[in-house]
């Protein structure tokens, strides 16, 4: 069994300053760049998913219930934002996904067991709790772990009932506020 995986969940421009992107969004490209070195400092892998839809967007059960297009093949949005970006190296794992969850990456966890699984990212009462749920039920005796310094959502109610539910669900909430 591998150590540890970094996963940074879709830390994409139109999450972070495209159409669905939010100030705080913004915040964690220093903090998700540190964790990105730290994990590669200690030996552990480092994983990206990308959120990534077509022009039938609107088609979708997600364009029907969320219908702000975002992240559209091939557009500037659909890259990652920031100093992440320059922070991903050719070695890095990476996985397209079309929906909340990362099915790829969670076939991909199935035959490469980690003793952790770290969750980064956006937005955290979506694609962050969705894979971080899918994580545990891939790899339910690893430590899946979401680091709360490193991921955001603009709905703070709702962003904080994400964690509650995670941490429900045996998934470790690091570096929350006021819970350490």
């Amino acid at each position: 069994m591998r150590q540890r995986l970094l996963v940074v969940v879709d830390y994409q421009n139109d999450f972070v300053i495209g159409p669905l992107g939010f100030p705080e969004a913004k915040a964690l490209d220093g903090r998700i760049v540190e964790i990105i070195a730290a994990t590669r400092r200690a030996g552990g892998d480092v994983a990206f998913t990308l959120d990534s839809h077509c022009d039938d967007y609107a088609t979708t059960s997600e364009g029907r219930h969320s219908p702000i297009p975002h992240c559209l093949s091939g557009s500037e949005g659909e890259q990652l934002y920031g100093n992440t970006a320059f922070a991903r190296l050719p070695q890095d794992y990476a996985f397209t996904k079309h929906q909340f969850t990362c099915n790829d990456l969670c076939a991909w966890l199935r035959d490469h067991p980690y003793e952790q699984v770290v969750l980064v990212g956006l937005v955290s009462y979506q694609c962050v709790l969705s894979n971080a749920v899918a994580a545990k039920a891939v790899l339910p005796e690893s430590d899946i772990c979401v680091d709360a310094a490193c991921t955001a959502g603009e709905d703070p109610v709702l962003h904080r009932k994400a964690l509650d539910v995670m941490q429900a669900l045996h998934i470790s909430v690091i570096n929350r506020p006021g819970f350490q």
